[in-house]
């Protein structure tokens, strides 16, 4: 039997594949695995109380459990939790949105499998636009959705060290390759994998450049504001109808669910409800019911703002200490958290490569994700690109300092075996 290249294309060996791998084996491989690799939400128990208030009042509802579980909600998602986005983010905001500007879709990946097929790829016209990623490293999930390849392009960015095991990525609008190839930008905020949040004039400089090509700026908001708000900066949302603005429910909690939610103009979101319509039928109900009424009374930002911010800033704070511990005897730099669930490591001129420290690593029980697969459009060698990982500080906290004493020590044993 023959796979299509599309089969071959989804079949081969990904960054994500093995991510999600090796995430789906420690989470029901008996607990023995030091999951660090994952981008699981920790399981918050004033969070997981809202939610399953919330199944006890469906459950008690006379037909609402029935209807949740029974009936398909429109391609576009549940319309009454569509039209509660919309109001909450009109409220909070001021932004002229109105319930035909909101998309759900199963899954913030969906949501960008959908965006960047429309936006890149062959056209009738004869042209064939790419996403432009402003900086890099960028998010391992979108590396391999496009139904062509090379559907990226982005530059080195700058690097600023804060101090002497600190640094910052910064956009370095100099070298980015804008020009009338490119079909839509796109960025993560916080970025995933390092935390890294581009400040609000970075994202100025990104919507004029947007403007001036007439293309969209998605921007993939999975841990940014208004929820789940994982962001420890302060920073301004933005909206506009040249910006498509992912959000999602699994960050807040529900990544079972499997809800994610885009914010565009009437066009991209007609479009959405339609490739939704063709490929799923219907986005599911489940998510849409649980956080409903979070949404529509505003207590989602509450529960963000209060609950959910403060115990993964806590968690970032107590493993940074531990790494400053562990880590002190190594050249090491530790990208400034400013959000997200990750620290991105690097090791300055480390001997072997990363993905050779992956497989020390998870001979030894502890996994991690190697950095090379988070530089989607920038081909070019760069000896950086095999010094990084990322790791994952919201697991259970035991585990979270055991493994980066294993970390600190693969990598000790490999500077001094040279």
């Amino acid at each position: 039997m023959k796979f299509t290249t599309f089969g071959d294309k989804f079949t081969a060996v990904s960054g994500i594949l093995q991510l999600m791998d090796d995430l789906g084996r420690a989470v029901t491989g008996g607990g023995e695995t030091i999951m660090l690799g994952g981008g699981n939400p920790s399981h918050i128990p004033a969070v997981q109380a809202h939610f399953r208030a919330r199944m006890a009042q469906l459950l008690a509802d006379g037909g609402a459990f029935e209807h949740l579980i029974g009936d398909y909600d429109p391609p576009q998602g549940n319309p009454a939790f569509v039209t509660a986005v919309a109001d909450l983010l009109r409220a909070a905001y001021g932004w002229p949105i109105t319930a035909r500007n909101v998309a759900l879709t199963n899954g913030s990946q969906t949501a960008f499998f959908y965006l960047f097929n429309l936006l890149a790829g062959p056209r009738a016209d004869g042209r064939n636009p790419k996403i432009l990623l402003p900086v890099a490293p960028e998010y391992i999930g979108y590396v391999d959705v496009g139904l062509t390849d090379d559907i990226f392009v982005t530059a080195r960015p700058q690097i600023d060290f804060l101090d002497d095991h600190t640094f910052k990525y910064r956009v370095d609008f100099d070298a980015l390759p804008m020009t009338d190839a490119i079909g839509a930008i796109c960025l993560s905020r916080p970025t995933n994998p390092t935390g890294n949040v581009l400040t609000d004039g970075e994202i100025e400089r990104l919507r004029a450049l947007a403007r001036i090509h007439d293309v969209p700026l998605i921007i993939d908001n999975a841990y940014g504001a208004p929820f789940p708000s994982i962001i420890y900066n302060d920073v301004t949302p933005v909206w506009d109808e040249q910006i498509v603005l992912c959000l999602s429910l699994s960050k807040l909690g529900l990544p079972g669910a499997r809800t994610g939610i885009v914010i565009a103009n009437e066009r991209i979101i007609s479009a959405i409800a339609g490739m939704n319509a063709v490929l799923s039928l219907a986005p599911g109900s489940l998510g849409a019911g649980l956080a409903h009424e979070l949404v529509r009374s505003g207590e989602i930002l509450r529960v963000s703002r209060e609950l959910i911010r403060p115990y993964y800033q806590q968690r970032a704070a107590q493993a940074q200490a531990w790494i400053r511990a562990e880590f002190a005897d190594l050249d090491y730099y530790l990208h400034k958290p400013e959000g997200a669930f990750f620290f991105w490591l690097w090791f300055k001129e480390l001997p072997i490569s990363a993905a050779e420290l992956y497989a020390r690593l998870k001979a030894r029980g502890v996994i991690v994700v190697p950095g090379h697969y988070f530089f989607p459009g920038l081909s070019e060698p760069w000896r950086h690109k095999q010094e990084c990982i990322r790791v994952n500080y919201t697991p259970d906290a035991a585990k979270v300092r055991a493994g980066l004493q294993i970390i600190a020590e693969e990598a000790r044993r490999a500077y001094a075996a040279g």
